[in-house]
């Protein structure tokens, strides 16, 4: 075979590999070690296979007491290799018949066989010619002990070497074919090999004629029920020889494909990816992908965190401290001196200033206590609660811890992004300095009035004449100054107060926007950025497995 073609079966297989690597690396810390521990084994059997010789094929006989399988091994080699006894076990240990001894050393180490007999070529002659030429490929029989034995080491032997070999036959018996340690603890938990495994109705001879096709037909069935429907099964007798030829062409034709090995692994990457998925908890789920959470869950969340922090007791005071500066700046002067006497609600939260580090100041704000936390806690929970859905639990629950992998300094940030959010509490109106003016030229004027009156009121008491004093369509010019720059000043002070009440609603909007602002940047990070992860985390972690088992 070319080694362009060998690269191209290997690669398939390299890839199946790499993806359940893949699935097991993004499970750890999700799903129990015990549902990651059979992948490891997987994997680690797998390096250890396609690190020895891929010119050899490992065929194993597995068989029950009394199933005629040494007696068959032996009709195989065409030597007495094998003990054989009619009833209780006699293969205490593998035993190995090796065609092609190049390169097989290693691997019977790896198997752990140690009891190894070189064969003559021409005792598995290769019946398959590819393009006229004989290119045998190596061969490993192995006999194995009985599955059934009254030794525990036998059976310990027998399940490692079923996770070894690269073809499977199961040598059966007409009086034991049925036998429910055999198809319970083996070929069901193996049925996705069926493509390197042989069923092998050995004995017979022992039936009659007319009982052959009913035990085949039942057998068929029971091997249906196990998973293996596509396996076929074959005839043979050791002691009269029927079967046995072909039996050994079959094996031969593993041999020469020398593909069995990839077979063999790529059908237990699969199996270990089922198994996975199932540990998972993706049989009773939607069990694909979920998207990341959307938008209007990132603000509903945003919206919860700014609740719990407090925004709106910021932005009352943003509302607040604008009226109480519009007022120092455009009220009545008589008055306005009133207004230092309420503190300014932001330098109470120690927010009016522009220049506040928020890494080094914090805000003033009433410490979050047990309602506000248990709030914001709620909030996350809720969050990644709805982010999880249709994720199996153990993922569902990863989704959860990553969504309160920072519940601790969240508050902390929290507050940090109010106090580093530019609420613009030192920036004045333009019109606060015109109307500031205004108000003094009016308050001027009344006190001239005011002085001009007290002058002429003076003269009079103490009889001094000062002349007639000018008017204005009847009016004493002093009287109009005094009424036109009190009314001024009132109506200035209460057309102001109104503006800047509307002004200081607009200005409080757009704080609670920026603060809304600083509030999702530090959801996005400390909330929303980790259950994204988790949520690709998983994603990747079923197209891994998805990969695993399809092999591509």
């Amino acid at each position: 075979m070319s080694r362009h073609r060998k690269a191209a079966q290997g690669s398939p297989l390299r890839n199946q590999l790499e993806a359940l690597d893949d699935a097991r690396n993004l499970a750890e810390g999700r799903l129990p070690e015990e549902s990651l521990a059979p992948v490891t084994a997987v994997l680690e059997r797998a390096s250890g296979r396609r690190s020895l010789s891929s010119e050899h094929t490992v065929v194993g006989f597995f068989g029950a007491t009394g199933s005629g399988k040494s007696s068959l091994f032996n009709a195989v080699t065409g030597q007495p290799l094998a003990s054989v006894a009619a009833r209780r076990p006699t293969t205490s240990e593998p035993l190995a018949a090796v065609w092609g001894t190049e390169n097989s050393e290693p691997l019977l180490d790896w198997l752990e066989v140690t009891q190894r007999h070189v064969m003559p070529e021409e005792n598995l002659a290769s019946e398959n010619k590819r393009n006229n030429k004989s290119v045998p490929g190596g061969v490993i029989l192995l006999d194995l002990p009985d599955f059934d034995s009254t030794a525990l080491q036998h059976r310990d032997v027998v399940e490692r070497l079923a996770g070894q070999v690269d073809v499977l036959v199961w040598v059966l018996d007409p009086q034991k074919y049925a036998d429910a340690a055999l198809h319970h603890d083996f070929l069901r938990p193996l049925a996705s090999h069926g493509a390197v495994t042989m069923v092998v109705l050995n004995q017979i001879d022992k039936l009659a004629e007319k009982e052959v096709k009913p035990v085949l037909a039942s057998l068929q069935g029971i091997l249906a029920d196990d998973g293996l429907k596509k396996v076929s099964i074959r005839t043979t007798s050791a002691t009269t020889g029927d079967g046995v030829s072909e039996l050994r062409g079959a094996i031969r034709a593993f041999a020469d494909q020398r593909s069995a090995a990839s077979e063999r692994l790529a059908a237990d990457a699969s199996a270990a990816a089922k198994a996975l998925e199932s540990s998972a908890g993706q049989d009773d789920q939607r069990g694909g992908k979920i998207s990341e959470p959307d938008k209007a869950e990132r603000r509903s969340l945003t919206a919860a965190l700014a609740k719990a922090s407090s925004v709106d007791v910021v932005v009352d005071a943003v509302e607040h401290s604008y009226r109480r500066r519009a007022h120092a700046g455009t009220g009545w002067p008589v008055t306005r001196w009133l207004g230092r006497f309420r503190r300014d609600p932001l330098r109470r939260l120690n927010l009016h200033r522009e220049d506040i580090n928020p890494l080094v100041n914090r805000t003033s704000l009433p410490q979050a206590g047990p309602a506000q936390l248990a709030q914001a806690d709620s909030a996350v929970r809720t969050f990644g609660d709805r982010a999880s859905e249709g994720i199996p639990q153990p993922w569902r629950a990863a989704v959860t811890r990553a969504a309160r992998s920072n519940a601790e300094a969240l508050p902390d940030s929290l507050d940090q992004a109010i106090a580093g959010a530019d609420l613009g509490a030192q920036k004045k109106s333009w019109w606060w300095p015109l109307v500031g003016m205004i108000q003094w030229l009016a308050l001027t004027a009344a006190l001239a009035g005011l002085l001009w009156l007290t002058v002429i009121f003076a003269a009079g008491y103490f009889q001094f004449s000062l002349g007639p004093t000018p008017e204005v369509e009847g009016f004493p010019v002093p009287t109009l100054l005094v009424v036109t720059g009190l009314l001024l000043g009132v109506v200035l002070s209460v057309l102001s107060a109104v503006v800047a009440r509307f002004e200081a609603r607009r200005r409080a909007r757009r704080a609670r926007r920026k603060l809304t602002a600083a509030i999702g940047t530090v959801a996005e990070q400390a909330v929303v950025a980790p259950v994204t992860a988790e949520i690709t985390r998983y994603n990747n972690f079923r197209d891994a497995l998805a990969r695993a088992m399809s092999g591509r």
